[in-house]
């Protein structure tokens, strides 16, 4: 039994970590859209150079490329059992490439799980990041405070905060994410898909509350 899963959440909603859970409890690949774009254009497949090409005019991707690239992804064999899709589809559009995808590989989407979390904590959490000067090290005035503030603990180094994780940018990033996904967030509503989990508690809880919404056998 195959089981294909989209992950939904606002930047700093927690989603890449539950994304690698998820991946481990059901045996499954965990597909990034923005791992693929830069896998492409790393190795400078024929898709990557023409994904390459609309970037470097300062224009979107395509979603016939998107899509192809996809597509490549999804048939090789370590999805032979479904994948946890993540940062695709991004539209409705998108949304309907996808269910015909995955019909020709004889599966289907079986859930859209949508990690919420109030915007005022997605700025506290991604606002509040800090790093050294010398070598990059990473604090975080909740999760990971230095020993003496703005001083690195392995270098002693000053620390600095970098442009966009300033709370005005941080603010501004969240606010397109909801009204870009929008559109998405009410396809799925529509269809009876979408699964609204609540973000804002542990990791463990998260998980929790992702696998207790899973259909039922899905679990290894």
């Amino acid at each position: 039994m195959s089981i294909y899963l989209m992950l939904l959440g606002a930047p700093g909603a927690g989603k890449g970590t539950q994304a690698k859970r998820l991946m481990e409890a059901l045996s499954v690949p965990h597909i990034s859209s923005g791992n693929i774009f830069r896998e492409n254009i790393k190795k400078q497949t024929e898709l990557g150079k023409l994904a390459q090409e609309f970037i470097s005019d300062g224009q979107l991707v395509p979603d016939d490329v998107t899509i192809a690239m996809i597509v490549t992804r999804l048939e090789q064999d370590d999805c032979a059992d479904g994948a946890v899709l993540d940062g695709f589809p991004r539209t409705p559009t998108q949304a309907e490439a996808l269910d015909t995808i995955l019909a020709d590989l004889g599966g289907k989407l079986d859930a859209v799980l949508y990690i919420k979390v109030a915007q005022e904590t997605l700025v506290r959490r991604l606002s509040g990041r800090w790093m050294c000067r010398a070598a990059g090290h990473v604090f975080h005035d909740e999760f990971n405070p230095p020993l003496v503030p703005g001083v690195c603990d392995y270098d002693g180094s000053e620390l600095y905060q970098r442009d966009d994780d300033r709370v005005e940018t941080v603010a501004e990033r969240i606010q397109v994410y909801f009204k870009q996904t929008a559109p998405l967030i009410n396809y799925y509503r529509q269809r009876g898909l979408l699964v609204e989990v609540d973000g804002d508690q542990s990791i463990e809880a998260v998980t929790d509350a992702l696998m207790t919404v899973l259909p039922e056998g899905t679990a290894q």
